[in-house]
């Protein structure tokens, strides 16, 4: 090997071994700065590896990387023999272990280290080790690029880790360092041979037919000449079906282990994961003035590393908000009886194909007010009930932080988590106790190369739904469809389910209305959907793959699955379009009846005369021919005496009120189909639940009252 090839694999080498050794002194560093005390037991540690990199950098011609190290020794040294930890060490040794893991980066990218982090830092370290005062950093420098604050741009990619697998030698285990990039290579190939063994299931099957078929032809010409030729090509067809068949279950077997073994062999534990999270936490702690203490639970749990690596950012934005909106200030927490100290706790766990990662921490929790009040600030809804409220944190924008920092008040962070979260096809909740902590839950998919999924066809497309986010398929009916403050809703004994058209949703061609209309429901997290659509085709396992680098983000669209056939389907996000199906205007999933030529008679009963007046006039200037009446009792007797197309009730009425009108008309064998509108003033969840439980058609509430959306409430029923 010439000189040249030999320096760059020495180089290479180096910089393998410098990614772990900055791990290590970032771990033992963080261990010695909580428990001082340990320094004897701490320090040993720290000097063994700084002497490694050393002695790496030597081999490999970084000089200014070895001075940096040996004067570091020179720094902790003597906290070995009793010496306490001037003020500003910490930081000064955090800087530099940022600074050596910043030259790794410039050297792997053929960068001079002149002008680096860690050439600024050289005199400071060279003034401690001499015992001047400790100072973090040189004016002008920064340190390793910190994590990134919330909703801001990550630092550039440090080149992709190689993952040591181990290989049988001799007897022996030796690590041998595989890329990264060929695994994912390696799982994909893998995945795209499953889907071909799909493929050939179904051509055995089609073989099968056509050997049905033959037999059917051989039958019918019985006795004549072309019996005999059809049986030869039965026989045939028999043969090459139990070839087909045999290759089949061998190539199964074969694509199964090697898909199996590609898996183990890219499993990594869940605290790999973690790694350098705790120091960002301890970063914006001592930014703040606080202390935390972060743990890992279920850090053996092995996940594919394409998850850790797509769950990284996430859980980067959660440890940062835990300890910069969650936890209070150490007298604040001993005024409430908390230790000083803040714990974050990360834990991952298996459910079934899916895992459970939660970051939690014991602060303050939720200030729900605040989310409301910034939530109207902005003109947005505020949820009365306290889980919807809670989820406010998610929308961009949105922070109750009073002022703006490197790590929180642009409001954009947890937002960034969510949009994060469901690209991995997955979704995130929250929940509190007030005064007690907070804590973030994501679930998302073991894998994220193949997945079984519900075709649908919706607007002459065929799109896919993961099968893991499909709760149930139905068929409607109009009586199990209720209109509430002009939005649709599928009826169930537990609650209402936001329904709307799929296609709406996708801005696609709307199907024709049909009397039976097939429905999906999906669930993200706690919050469900129903969605019509044009057609249930088939659930089929298939192979995922990104959009690409020029698709940053398409609409409800979390990526595209290769079908058996070979065709492409956009897969579909469940939390997207849960969320979306909420908002979504009432929409025509029915065929309607001819409307008849006579004016439509309509009983309006309103005890205030003034919205009697207004809603009368809206009626009439309509085309309708209203009867006004004071109160509910009155509009039960003149629906009887005269009969109605329609009832529109307001509530709270003397003698009766609009539920009682409703429930007398749905008891009625005469009365009982006609449709029946309630507009009032009582707008909590109760009051609709009870409104539509009468056998209310619709449900508006005069707060959002808008003349558009009765009439066009009443022509639906109509």
């Amino acid at each position: 090997m010439d000189r040249d090839r030999l320096a760059q694999a020495l180089l290479d080498s180096f910089l393998e071994e410098l990614e772990g050794h900055v791990v290590s002194l970032n771990r033992d560093l963080l261990a010695l700065e909580q428990a001082p005390a340990r320094a004897r037991e701490l320090i040993p540690g720290l000097l063994r590896t700084l002497h490694s990199v050393k002695g790496a950098s030597r081999a490999a011609s970084t000089s200014m990387v070895e001075n940096a190290c040996h004067r570091m020794e020179e720094v902790l040294e003597p906290l070995i023999h009793g010496r306490a930890p001037a003020p500003d060490l910490f930081e000064l040794c955090f800087a530099t272990v940022d600074a050596l893991d910043d030259a790794g980066r410039r050297l792997a990218s053929r960068q001079e280290l002149a002008g680096s982090p860690l050439e600024a830092l050289l005199p400071q370290l060279e003034q401690a080790a001499h015992g001047a005062p400790a100072r973090a950093s040189a004016p002008g420098t920064a340190p390793r690029p910190a994590p990134p604050p919330a909703g801001g741009q990550p630092p550039p990619e440090a080149p992709e880790p190689e993952l040591p697998v181990p290989a049988q030698v001799s007897g022996e285990t030796l690590p041998v360092r595989v890329s990264g990039q060929k695994l994912d290579a390696l799982l994909g190939r893998s995945g795209e041979l499953r889907v071909a063994m799909l493929r050939l299931e179904g051509h055995a099957e089609s073989l099968e037919a056509l050997r049905d078929e033959v037999a059917g032809l051989r039958e019918a010409v019985r006795g004549t000449q072309s019996e005999a030729t059809l049986r030869r090509v039965e026989l045939e067809l028999a043969r090459v079906a139990r070839v087909l068949a045999q290759d089949r279950r061998a190539l199964f077997q074969s694509s199964t282990g090697l898909d199996d073994e590609v898996r183990r062999s890219r499993m990594l534990p869940f605290e790999e994961g973690c790694t350098g999270l705790e120091r960002a936490a301890r970063d914006v702690a001592h930014g703040l003035g606080r202390r935390v203490r972060m743990e890992v639970h279920g850090g053996g749990l092995e996940l594919d590393r394409s998850l850790l690596q797509s769950l990284r950012e996430p859980l980067l934005h959660l440890v940062r908000n835990a300890v910069a909106h969650g936890l209070e200030a150490p007298e604040e927490r001993a005024r409430h009886g908390k230790p000083e100290e803040g714990r974050v706790v990360l834990s991952a766990r298996l459910r079934g194909s899916r895992v459970e990662v939660a970051v939690e921490d014991d602060g303050r929790g939720l200030d729900l007010e605040s989310l409301r009040e910034r939530a109207r600030a902005r003109g947005l809804e505020a949820p009365e009930d306290d889980e919807e409220a809670a989820r406010l944190v998610f929308l961009p924008g949105l922070s109750t932080a009073r002022r703006v920092t490197a790590v929180s008040g642009r409001g954009v962070g947890l937002d960034v988590v969510r949009a994060q979260v469901e690209a991995l096809r997955g979704s995130v909740e929250v929940a509190f106790k007030a005064g007690q902590g907070t804590r973030f839950t994501l679930d998302v998919p073991l894998t994220l190369s193949t997945l079984r999924v519900l075709l649908v066809s919706v607007g002459g497309q065929v799109l896919a739904l993961a099968s893991e986010g499909v709760d149930r398929l139905l068929r409607l009916s109009p009586a199990d469809v209720r209109e509430v403050e002009g939005r649709m809703s599928w009826v169930t004994p537990e609650a209402l389910v936001p329904l709307a058209s799929l296609a709406g949703v996708l801005d696609l061609p709307p199907g024709p209305p049909r009397a039976r209309p097939p429905a999906v429901v999906l669930s993200a997290g706690t919050a469900q959907a129903a969605l019509v659509v044009d057609e249930v085709i088939a659930e089929q396992e298939v192979l995922v793959r990104s959009l690409g680098s020029r698709v940053k983000r398409a609409r409800h669209v979390a990526a595209a699955a290769v079908l058996p056939d070979g065709r492409m389907a956009l897969l579909l996000s469940p939390a997207s379009l849960v969320r979306a199906a909420g908002g979504r205007p009432s929409a025509q999933f029915f065929p309607t009846p001819k409307e008849r030529v006579a004016r439509r008679r309509v009983v309006l009963a309103d005890d205030s005369p003034t919205t009697r007046m207004l809603e009368q006039s809206i009626l009439e200037s309509a085309g309708y021919d209203v009867t006004a009446c004071a109160d509910g009792a009155e509009a039960w007797e003149r629906l009887q005496a005269g009969g109605a197309d329609a009832l529109v009730l307001d509530v709270e009425m003397p003698r009766m009120d609009g539920f009682q009108v409703t429930e007398a008309v749905r008891t009625s064998p005469r009365f009982g189909r006609v449709p029946v509108v309630l507009v009032t003033s009582r707008e909590k969840p109760e009051d609709k639940a009870r409104g539509l439980q009468a056998g209310a058609s619709a449900y508006i509430v005069k707060s959002a009252f808008d003349p558009t959306s009765l009439l066009e409430t009443l022509r639906r029923l109509l």
